[in-house]
């Protein structure tokens, strides 16, 4: 009765010896890559500014993970699960920068199978926002974990910070408004110490803490002259397009449009700054990414008398050359291309990364900026005929008079808005251009000047400054 069977047994064996072989032979073709359980992490990034710090996880799968505050000293710990340890996960230890506000360092290590923790050593108490985002433009899934200061920044403060460094340049500016009253300024408190825990086991960061919440500064008194003299400043908000996980177009050779953005708006911030009586403001003045509304809300927020968006941008072809300005408009594009170039701007908080669960809280912002007025789109169009007609002089134009479309960073209703294409990235001979620090000059003049004589001949509304 054994016979058969082990004649059966037999028989068998060169099967399953084949089937095995089929495997094996497949496992080769496939690679480590692909038998990994779970997600494969293809980048990390930290962006870090004064506003917020960013961490960017990217992986060719969704990733699913738990965060919590803990105190003394303070970290954020992070726990992704269904992944293992990967040498570019461990990279991120050395993606934080010594100047970064509010990271002191970061431990990574597999605090459990399938389960890898992270441990942000942080320079002062934050309020962590956790979110995903799905594949797009270049990226796949993105992991992302935004911290921002449990007390927000005042940027009319920061003006006068701004001032402050304006002082070592000029002996003229005790006469400004804002270096009057400079040492009266509170200063914000120390940042906490953190305490050296690099050599502390991963373990360790168990009890939970609930994030303080988001606060501003208290307003500095100031007497009623010193009121005065704000309130007689001219402000102007200069918006360097796209930073951070959004590097905007990219030119032939991969000149990165936020880049050079970037250059020209801090030139032209210290530009305008020399000029008496007039201040600037950036939404960022650094490589950090801000969305659409959170430019415009910095605007408003220094109450500025002119908002200045600064872009490089891409078309379909290479041969599309020239500088534009636009305004906002009430009834659609002005011309096909102006509406396909709006959309494509309007785009940049899905390639940045906007937490959509804040979304809510900036339902009724929005709401309010596309009640946009008739004279604020009369006085974007003045501003921006001077400042086309300056940029002229420097170089080709895409167009000879001010274009309109539906941008959302140009719904301030109470602000004239405009938007400057300074040249298109996407030509190789304006690419060229643009790498320049001469042209930069050039586009820097042009557009100061502009600007003065928008505000030369359209002096700008009395306001009420409050700090």
């Amino acid at each position: 009765m054994n016979t058969p069977v082990t004649t059966h047994h037999r028989a068998a064996a060169p099967g399953r010896r084949q089937a095995l072989g089929r495997m094996g032979a497949l496992a080769l073709l496939l690679g480590a890559r692909h038998l990994a359980h779970g997600a494969t992490i293809i980048a990390v990034r930290v962006w870090p500014a004064a506003d917020y710090s960013r961490v960017t996880i990217e992986s060719d799968q969704p990733l699913q993970a738990r965060q919590m505050m803990v105190d003394q000293p303070p970290r954020l710990v992070v726990d992704i699960d269904q992944l293992e340890l990967a040498p570019a996960l461990r990279e991120l230890v050395g993606k934080v920068r010594p100047d970064d506000p509010y990271i002191g360092g970061v431990r990574v290590g597999q605090y459990q199978p399938r389960v890898v923790r992270l441990v942000f050593d942080l320079k002062q108490p934050v309020n962590p926002q956790q979110f995903t985002l799905e594949p797009v433009a270049a990226y796949r899934h993105r992991l992302v974990f935004d911290l921002y200061p449990t007390q927000e920044r005042d940027p009319l403060l920061e003006l006068i910070a701004e001032r402050e460094r304006a002082l070592q340049q000029a002996e003229r500016s005790m006469s400004d408004a804002l270096g009057d009253f400079i040492g009266r300024i509170e200063r914000p408190l120390p940042e906490p110490t953190v305490a050296a825990a690099a050599s502390a086991p991963l373990a360790q960061a168990s009890d939970a803490a609930a994030p303080a919440e988001a606060r501003t500064a208290a307003p500095p008194q100031v007497t009623p002259d010193e009121q005065q003299r704000i309130d007689r400043l001219v402000v102007v908000a200069l918006d360097p397009g796209h930073g951070g996980e959004d590097p905007g177009a990219i030119g032939p050779t991969g000149l990165r449009e936020k880049d050079v953005v970037l250059a020209i708006a801090l030139k032209l911030r210290d530009s305008l700054n020399s000029v008496p009586g007039m201040r600037a403001m950036l939404t960022r003045d650094a490589d950090y990414f801000v969305p659409l509304h959170e430019r415009v809300r910095k605007a408003r927020r220094v109450q500025a008398d002119l908002f200045v968006s600064i872009h490089a941008d891409a078309f379909i072809t290479p041969q599309a050359r020239g500088a534009s300005v636009f305004a906002l408009s009430e009834r659609g594009a002005t011309s096909s291309a102006a509406r396909w170039l709006a959309n494509k701007e309007n785009a940049a908080d899905i390639v940045g990364g906007v937490n959509t669960r804040l979304a809510r809280d900036a339902q009724v912002l929005r709401a309010m900026l596309d009640m946009s007025t008739t004279a604020q789109i009369k006085d974007s169009l003045k501003v921006g005929r001077e400042v086309l007609a300056g940029i002229g002089r420097v170089g080709t134009l895409h167009k000879r008079q001010v274009e309109q479309a539906g941008f959302a960073v140009l719904k301030a209703p109470d602000i004239p808005s405009i938007l400057v294409e300074t040249a298109f990235i996407s030509n190789p001979v304006e690419e060229a251009r643009l790498r320049d620090e001469g042209f930069h000059d050039q586009l820097v003049e042009a557009l100061h000047n502009g600007i003065r004589r928008y505000f030369a001949r359209n002096p700008p509304l009395a306001r009420h400054r409050a700090l």
